[in-house]
């Protein structure tokens, strides 16, 4: 099952990283958050990857070009260098599909730029590029495949523990106010599941999560998936540094590729 990643957009909140590279090649542990979230894609099979490019796509090429596993992980050399053998394999089995898709081209007209190269998908997989997660995948694919639904996304819990959920009487009296996170709503976390029908319900300039998946919400079509295990965005310097002090400390729970099997 294919997958594609929306890799081409400016990463204005992340500005001290996305202004020199594209919010994607921002690493984790010496690696970027695409190749942590292709790993988890990868672990549950799916291999087959179209990277959406625009802001800076030639470093994500560049990235892939130059790639050189023997840099973060352990391997033996033998033959006075002239054998390497990692220890782990890593992306020698990978498929990837680079597609340049525009500099401000928003991610319906993104997925919709990658259209030819799905013609022969019933289902695939999307996602922002831009978080990490140890969602289920094979439990959430087989949920969908189940229905009847065009597509689906994941429902997760708001993580902002600075914002408050004020829930106001109509005469302006404050009945309750609570974390946004302790509220009773959910968000959209990506990691979405399509049936090539989804192109149906493109048009022209439209953005993915408006348009497109309100048609789906009115013929009743579009389901989530919900989540309260570990998600967390790249979003912010802040997520940038919450993320290196976890993998600092040994703590990587979207690495279930890492997990004893």
């Amino acid at each position: 099952m294919k997958v594609v990643l929306f890799c081409g957009g400016l990463g204005t909140r992340l500005r001290e990283h996305s202004n020199t590279i594209p919010k994607p090649l921002v690493d984790i542990g010496g690696r970027p958050i695409l190749w942590h979230l292709m790993k988890y894609y990868a672990y549950y099979g799916h291999k087959d990857f179209i990277i959406c490019l625009g802001f800076k796509g030639e470093m994500i090429k560049e990235f892939f070009l130059t790639y050189n596993p023997y840099l973060t992980q352990n391997f033996t050399m033998s033959n006075g260098g002239k054998e390497l053998v990692p220890e782990k394999s890593d992306i020698h089995d990978w498929n990837i599909t680079f597609v340049d898709t525009g500099l401000h081209t928003n991610i319906g007209q993104r997925l919709y730029a990658v259209k030819e190269y799905l013609k022969d998908e019933e289902v695939f997989l999307a996602n922002y590029s831009d978080q990490l997660s140890d969602l289920p995948l094979d439990e959430y694919l087989n949920k969908f495949l189940e229905g009847n639904k065009a597509a689906a996304l994941l429902g997760v819990k708001p993580t902002q523990k600075s914002y408050h959920v004020v829930s106001i009487e109509n005469d302006d009296t404050v009945l309750d106010i609570k974390p946004v996170s302790q509220s009773d709503h959910w968000i959209n976390g990506g990691y979405f599941i399509l049936r090539k029908e989804i192109f149906d319900y493109i048009r022209e300039g439209e953005e993915l999560v408006e348009e497109p998946l309100r048609r789906l919400i009115d013929e009743q079509k579009l389901f989530a998936f919900r989540y309260a295990g570990f998600y967390a965005c790249m979003d912010t310097f802040k997520d940038k540094i919450m993320f290196d002090r976890m993998n600092g400390c040994g703590e990587t729970p979207w690495a279930i590729w890492k997990k004893p099997m």
